[in-house]
C-alpha cells in the first residue's frame, strides 16, 4: 500500500474520530415533556429519538473509525478482510474506514 494514501487516510480518520468524539461528548438534551398541547410533547419525543439513534450511529462509525486505525498499525490496512485482495485507493479515499474490496462489498449487499 501507498504510504501516502496510509498517511492521508490515518489523517482523515483522526480527524473524523474527533468530530465524533466532540459530539458524542455533548450532553443530551432529554425532552421535558410539558402538560400541555399532546402535538408539541410528542414532537418532542420524536426529535429526542431521533437524536439518538443518530448518537448510536454516531457510536458505530467510531468503532469502525478505530478499528482502521489499529489496522493502519498493525499493517493490514488497505487489504480485504474477505478475499485478503488490496482495496482500492479510490475506495479508501472515500471510505477510509472500509474493510472490503468493492467487489466483496458488493457480494455481501446481495
Amino acid at each position: 500500500m501507498d504510504p501516502k494514501v496510509v498517511e492521508e487516510a490515518r489523517r482523515t480518520l483522526e480527524a473524523e474520530r474527533d468530530r465524533i468524539r466532540l459530539v458524542l461528548s455533548e450532553e443530551v438534551e432529554h425532552p421535558k415533556v410539558a402538560h400541555g398541547a399532546q402535538t408539541a410533547a410528542a414532537t418532542e419525543v420524536t426529535e429526542s429519538q431521533r437524536g439518538q439513534q443518530l448518537r448510536e450511529r454516531e457510536e458505530v462509525h467510531l468503532v469502525a473509525i478505530e478499528a482502521a486505525l489499529k489496522r493502519i498499525d498493525a499493517g493490514t490496512f488497505g487489504t480485504c478482510s474477505v478475499c485478503g485482495k488490496p482495496i482500492a485507493p479510490e475506495r479508501l479515499e472515500a471510505l477510509p474506514w472500509a474493510t472490503d474490496c468493492i467487489d466483496c462489498h458488493s457480494k455481501k449487499r446481495r
